[in-house]
Formats: structure tokens, C-alpha cells, sequence
């Protein structure tokens, strides 16, 4: 079988019992992610940056494709969780850079007035692939030689 996209454990989690995302119905756009380990997102103040929680996973995919990765519905109401970027973008060439291995975290801020736990394996975001385009008079030839926000690097 061709490998087109999907998702693998990162490198330093192999033994941690991660699981794969999975859809739950037919009809999902979305993949479910869970978090890797236990975690506490603080509850925000001023000044503070997001809680990045671990996936221990990472993602390939095709030279044409980008992996979204977009809060759950449930999440801002019953947890206080927005995503700290609105949405996630996780590029091809994020999979398996010298820095991190692509591992997947999400970045999380809590509007709640208490802490939030995370608790390993619970679902904390949706991953969903989708293709993109490019303008005509595209010139891009850069390389990502980092992980986490290194595009400007």
C-alpha cells in the first residue's frame, strides 16, 4: 500500500502507549487527538504564554497537503480551552525535523477561572488533512531545518 497521509508516534514516545487518531463516524472530517501525558492548563493571566499540551505524535502527508489541527466544539464551554492560534498548521516538512521529530503539541490558553486537567489519552483537538494551492508567480525554495515555530528561522 502507497503511504499518502497519515499519523505515527514521534520519536521519545514509543513507549508511552499513544494512540493513533481515529474518526469516529463515517461522515468526520476531523481525527481525534488525545494528549500524550497528564498536564495542567493554568487558568490565563495577562502576560502568560499558551500551554503547549504533547501528542507524541507527528504526521505525513502529500507535497500538496496541509494537516489542520482545530479545537474541539466542546472544548471553550465545558473546559475553558481555545486554541492560542485559532488553528494549528502543520506543514509537510514539519514530519521528522532534526529538532523535534514533527511531534504534534497544541497550543491551549484556559478562559476559565480554575485550572484545567488534562489527563492522558483524553480527546483534546481535531486533526483534519486538506489540500492547498499556490499563486501563480510561487518562488518558494526554502528548506525547514527546525521544529516548533521555526519558519522565520
Amino acid at each position: 500500500m502507497e503511504r499518502k497521509r497519515g499519523f505515527e508516534v514521534a520519536k521519545g514516545f514509543e513507549n508511552m502507549q499513544i494512540n493513533l487518531p481515529e474518526r469516529k463516524t463515517k461522515y468526520s472530517a476531523g481525527y481525534d487527538i488525545e494528549a500524550a501525558e497528564d498536564c495542567v492548563i493554568p487558568s490565563f493571566k495577562k502576560g502568560m504564554k499558551p500551554t503547549l499540551v504533547k501528542t507524541g505524535l507527528k504526521a505525513y502527508m502529500q507535497d500538496d497537503e496541509v494537516l489542520i489541527l482545530a479545537n474541539r466544539s466542546s472544548n471553550p464551554g465545558k473546559k475553558g480551552l481555545i486554541l492560542a492560534n485559532s488553528i494549528g498548521v502543520i506543514d509537510k516538512d514539519y514530519y521528522g525535523n532534526p529538532d523535534n521529530d514533527g511531534a504534534i503539541m497544541v497550543a491551549f490558553y484556559n478562559i476559565k477561572e480554575e485550572d484545567c486537567i488534562i489527563k492522558k489519552g483524553e480527546r483534546i483537538a481535531q486533526a483534519i488533512f486538506q489540500k492547498y494551492l499556490v499563486v501563480d508567480d510561487d518562488s518558494a525554495e526554502g528548506e525547514r531545518i527546525s521544529g516548533f515555530g521555526s519558519t522565520n528561522r
